[in-house]
C-alpha cells in the first residue's frame, strides 16, 4: 500500500513539470468560489496553493489572497508568477491566521490531502461569520475515448463523493452547494509527459516503472496526437461551496461570573431569550448533478471515431 505522506509530500520534486503540465483554472470557475459574482474585495486563504495555478484567476478578479502550501519550493514558483501575494508555508492542519479573518477559505486539487480532523476546525476558525470553504477538482473526462485510454495506463481518480465525504460529514459546514464546468488544457508531445510525470502517482515511482509508463503515454499520444500542434486532454471541473455555521461561544470557567454556577435563574432565563450576538442565514442553492458520476454514459468503443472531433476540439 503507497504512503499517503510519501504522496503528499511529493509535488515540490517535481516543481517545474507541474507548474508546466497541470490546467489551470476560468476566471468563471474563480468567481464561483469566491461566492457567485464577478467582484473583488473579499479575503481569501488559499490552502494548498502550489504554484499558483488557481491563485492568479483569484488576484485578477481583485481579492486579496494569503496563499499558504506546505511545500517551500512550490510556493517559490507561485511567488515568481505573482510577487506582491502574501505567502505562508503551513499545512491546513495549523493555519497561520486570526480567528474569523477571511470571507473564503479555498483548496483547489488539495482538500483530499488533508488531515481532517484538525483542518476542518481550523478552517471553521479563521472564517468569518457567514464565510465558506470551497474546494475544486479537475477530473479527466473518461467520456472521450482517448482520454479513457489515457487513465487505464494511469489509474482512475478517486471518486468525487470519497473526495468530499469529510466535508459532509463535518458539523462545523452547511451542505455544500456544487457546480460543474468543463476545461480544456492544449498539450503536447512535451508538456503531456510534464502533466503526467507531476501526478503524485506517478513521481513516486521507481524509476525504471516511472520510464515504462512514460513511453506508454508517448505511445498513446502518437497514435491521437497532432504532433507539434498538440490536442486538449478535457476535464470536468467540479465545485463545491459550503458555509461555515456559526461557533457556540465557549462556556466561562467555573468562577467566572458568566459560568451557570454563578448566575441566577432569571438570569439565564434572560440569557436564553435573547438574540445571539450575530446570525447567519443558512441554506443551499439545488444540488447539481454530478457530470462524472450521474450523466449516462455514452455506448461508445475505445475506437469509436464519432468522438474524435471532441478530442482535439
Amino acid at each position: 500500500m503507497s504512503d499517503p505522506l510519501l504522496h503528499a509530500r511529493s509535488f515540490g520534486q517535481v516543481v517545474r513539470a507541474y507548474d508546466r503540465g497541470r490546467p489551470t483554472y476560468s476566471r468563471d470557475v474563480a468567481a464561483w468560489l469566491g461566492g457567485g459574482e464577478q467582484r473583488g474585495g473579499l479575503t481569501v486563504l488559499e490552502l494548498g496553493a502550489g504554484t499558483g495555478r488557481l491563485t492568479e484567476q483569484l488576484v485578477a478578479l481583485g481579492h486579496v489572497v494569503h496563499a499558504t502550501d506546505p511545500d517551500e519550493q512550490m510556493l517559490g514558483v507561485l511567488r515568481e508568477r505573482l510577487p506582491g501575494v502574501r505567502t505562508s508555508v503551513a499545512g491546513a492542519e495549523e493555519l497561520p491566521a486570526a480567528d474569523r479573518g477571511y470571507d473564503v477559505v479555498v483548496a483547489a486539487q488539495a482538500f483530499h490531502w488533508f488531515d481532517h480532523e484538525r483542518a476542518l476546525p481550523e478552517i471553521a476558525r479563521v472564517l468569518k461569520p457567514g464565510g465558506h470553504l470551497s474546494l475544486v477538482w479537475h477530473q479527466r473526462d473518461v467520456r472521450i475515448p482517448w482520454v479513457r485510454k489515457l487513465s487505464r495506463i494511469l489509474g482512475p481518480e478517486h471518486p468525487l463523493d470519497e473526495l468530499t465525504r469529510p466535508l459532509a460529514d463535518s458539523d462545523l459546514f452547511d451542505d455544500a452547494e456544487e457546480h460543474t464546468a468543463k476545461h480544456w488544457q492544449v498539450l503536447d508531445r512535451e508538456s503531456i509527459l510534464d502533466y503526467v510525470g507531476s501526478l503524485s502517482s506517478v513521481s513516486t515511482l521507481e524509476a525504471a516503472e516511472r520510464e515504462r509508463l512514460l513511453a506508454d503515454v508517448l505511445a498513446l499520444y502518437d497514435d491521437y496526437g497532432r504532433g507539434m500542434d498538440g490536442m486538449q486532454l478535457p476535464y470536468l471541473t467540479s465545485c463545491f461551496r459550503a458555509r461555515v455555521r456559526p461557533l457556540a461561544a465557549p462556556e466561562p470557567a467555573p468562577g467566572h461570573p458568566g459560568h451557570p454556577e454563578q448566575r441566577t435563574a432569571a438570569e439565564i432565563d434572560d440569557t436564553h431569550q435573547s438574540d445571539p450576538p450575530w446570525t447567519v442565514t443558512t441554506g443551499s442553492m439545488p444540488r447539481i448533478e454530478d457530470e462524472v458520476t450521474k450523466a449516462p454514459r455514452p455506448s461508445i468503443s475505445d475506437d469509436d471515431t464519432s468522438m474524435l472531433l471532441i478530442d482535439f476540439r
